[in-house]
């Protein structure tokens, strides 16, 4: 029918005019690897199914950000997922860009065109990432945080960013706190003084 041709159009330009968008994003113009260390996962904005549908699940995860001698990133993420404690390293490989990184994942095989958008090293991180596997791309937002609470104008800022890239409103999460899994440093023996 030409109303379900009408909508799909519709549905068609919002998904075009939100990858446009993403070609637009740029990461921050004077990038540079203080960057490195904790941060706290606070939010996620995306309209993909597989997080969208566990939505009220996921708890505040970390990051421990490690630059490699090469300008790669190493990622060490770890939260806990229905009681369990999660832990997920990879590599982020640097591009020509600045502040712009490329990974595959080992386990989805998705290849993510990640942005460090925007970041004040002391405070927050905000990144932009494209994934596509196949004909299937989709857009996932991150907000970071070196403590576990951020401002509210801070969230704000991720909210609208996240809306301009053409994520619904309901899909901009915030993570409930959790006391995330043991700490990630390794707990070295004990040397006993005698």
């Amino acid at each position: 029918s030409s109303a379900a041709m009408a909508s799909f159009l519709t549905l068609l330009g919002a998904v075009l005019c939100s990858l446009m968008v993403s070609s637009q994003v740029v990461p921050q113009a004077d990038f540079d690897l203080q960057i490195a260390g904790k941060w706290y996962h606070i939010g996620l904005a995306t309209n993909a199914e597989r997080y969208v549908s566990r939505r009220g699940k996921i708890n505040m995860g970390t990051y421990v950000i490690t630059p490699l001698p090469n300008g790669d990133l190493d990622l060490l993420y770890s939260s806990v997922y229905n009681g369990t404690c999660r832990k997920m390293d990879k590599v982020a490989n640097k591009t020509d860009v600045p502040g712009k990184y490329r990974s595959i994942s080992r386990r989805t095989g998705h290849l993510s065109v990640l942005s460090i958008v925007d970041v004040k090293y002391d405070e927050y991180a905000l990144t932009h990432a494209v994934n596509t596997k196949e004909n299937d791309t989709y857009i996932v937002n991150k907000l970071y945080g070196r403590d576990a609470d951020l401002s509210a104008e801070v969230q704000e800022k991720f909210r609208q960013f996240s809306l301009q890239t053409g994520v619904l409103p309901e899909n901009v999460m915030f993570f409930p706190k959790s006391d995330g899994c043991p700490s990630l440093s390794l707990v070295l023996p004990e040397v006993s003084s005698c």
